[in-house]
């Protein structure tokens, strides 16, 4: 075993994110349906919009983008190198090593939330305590942007970028009905594509990209409907 973790024992999120440091975000920085799903969300905000980043990393593509949208933009990550590198990246967002297990937000501080692969080496059940966290950290018509690796799985051991690491993840249709029915989410949009990352260290991977919306009381499908125009797939959501 390498003494770094490399295609040794698993390493943790911290260590293995701390290890890649900019490598992540030459594999992974021009993801185009991240891309398309910032966009969507930074049409669909207000300056000075509330916005926390999930798993920051780098802080590019993601803050980067936001902070140019105008956004308040609030950073996580479990990495301290990744939370280093987006500080001096993107000096116009706030970042914070932190995790979303146990990070101390608001009730409805948030105007929206975009969580971009943040939840995959943990558990099941910590993935999906996570995602009712940030659902509940949504403001009234507030959003939750997402992106997974849609898969059966759990505890699974592979070497992902030359390391050791633990997943879990859900099926497509789990992972949908976590947003709806135990986060209480008005899913409008999901879509799944693959992607080759830019780095021979990591295979292609298939994404499952969502976009959802807390319900404003009493308007429902009225702030839907408005909020799914302009998604692909033409009726508004599901657009898989």
């Amino acid at each position: 075993m390498d003494d770094d973790g490399t295609k040794g024992l698993p390493v943790t999120a911290a260590e293995l994110f701390d290890g890649l440091g900019i490598d992540y975000e030459r594999a992974f920085g021009r993801l185009p349906a991240q891309l398309a799903a910032v966009e969507w969300l930074t049409a669909r905000l207000d300056a000075g919009a509330r916005v926390l980043d999930v798993g920051s990393g780098t802080g590019r593509p993601v803050a980067e983008l936001l902070v140019r949208a105008g956004c308040e933009v609030t950073g996580i990550d479990v990495s301290g190198e990744m939370v280093a590198l987006a500080a001096s990246q993107v000096p116009g967002a706030r970042f914070e090593r932190s995790d979303v297990r146990s990070f101390d937000a608001p009730e409805g501080g948030f105007d929206a939330v975009c969580a971009f692969f943040p939840l995959l080496m943990m558990s099941r059940a910590e993935a999906a305590a996570a995602l009712k966290r940030m659902a509940g950290w949504l403001a009234p018509g507030g959003f939750l942007v997402t992106a997974t690796v849609p898969a059966d799985v759990e505890d699974v051991e592979i070497v992902w970028m030359d390391r050791t690491v633990r997943v879990s993840s859900f099926s497509e249709e789990e992972y949908l009905r976590l947003q709806r029915e135990d986060c209480g989410l008005d899913v409008l949009h999901h879509a799944v594509s693959s992607f080759t990352p830019d780095d021979t260290r990591a295979a292609p991977e298939d994404h499952l990209f969502t976009y959802a919306r807390r319900p404003a009381p009493g308007t429902e499908g009225a702030e839907g409907a408005e909020a799914a125009e302009g998604v692909d797939g033409g009726d508004g959501g599901d657009g898989a």
